[in-house]
């Protein structure tokens, strides 16, 4: 049966969205009336100058902060009053521009423990530490997926900070979310893990939607399908990179304005 122009190009659907978000910090506006659309199966990119308000609109996605006006919608239940805690179990989970793994337990174990929450294992201490062994084919199709077959039992401390990256984005997924939230998945990478890193990324978003915080444009440029531009905490240009890329109002907020 031929498929018609429309369900061709129909738009996948919207997981997560901001309307109005704001965030004041007493007579400081850090967040000003943003609005989001993040959608599933593609990479969204927040960009923007330092201090633009990227990491505070992550934080308010994320319930880490509460808004002080507007909406935010997940799988279309409103969650704008929900607790982070139960928002991440609905399926919305991020990661930190600091890298959280245990430096002292293997790439193995690691990804074992954030498998216990999906499992229902997070909870039963009184289980002998066999219980695990269940987790283990699991863990081990998610390392092989990010790349790091051959670190499986070298101690997380040993890891390249790349590379302790890319075993972060291993336990993120770990935990099934729909909707994938990165906060500066690239910093302090070499070139090798950053080509790694986006490669997985692209596989991610296959099947679930991706929102990161980048400063890095050429990443931004090869697998964002959508991209908000922030300044002042307002939203300065959306469109994919080739259309904000050519905003002039893009480059002065990167680049500010040449001199007479």
């Amino acid at each position: 049966m031929a498929v018609s122009a429309t369900a061709m190009n129909e738009e996948p659907r919207v997981v997560l969205s901001a309307r109005g978000l704001s965030k004041s910090f007493g007579a400081f506006r850090a967040v000003n009336r943003v609005d989001l659309d993040i959608h599933h199966a593609r990479v969204h990119a927040l960009i923007g100058p330092n201090g633009a308000g990227k990491t505070t609109v992550f934080n308010l996605l994320t319930k880490f902060l509460q808004p002080t006006e507007g909406t935010i919608t997940l799988l279309g239940t409103d969650i704008t009053k929900t607790p982070a805690d139960k928002v991440a179990r609905m399926g919305l989970v991020r990661s930190f521009q600091i890298s959280a793994v245990f430096p002292h337990l293997s790439v193995l174990d690691n990804v074992r423990i954030a498998l216990q929450r999906p499992n229902g294992l997070s909870t039963q201490f009184w289980l002998p530490t066999s219980a695990l062994n269940r987790l283990n084919a699991r863990a081990d199709e998610l390392i092989e997926a990010v790349g790091l077959k051959r670190e499986r039992d070298a101690l997380a401390a040993d890891l390249s900070y790349g590379r302790k990256r890319v075993l972060e984005i291993a336990t993120t997924l770990a935990l099934d979310p729909q909707v994938l939230l990165l906060d500066e998945p690239m910093a302090g990478m070499g070139q090798e893990d950053i080509g790694t890193v986006s490669s997985i990324i692209r596989d991610v978003a296959k099947t679930r939607a991706v929102l990161m915080v980048e400063h890095n444009l050429s990443v931004v440029a090869n697998i964002c399908h959508q991209v908000t531009v922030l300044q002042r905490g307002e939203i300065l240009a959306e469109g994919d990179y080739a259309t904000v890329s050519q905003d002039e109002r893009v480059r002065l907020a990167y680049m500010g304005a040449e001199e007479a």
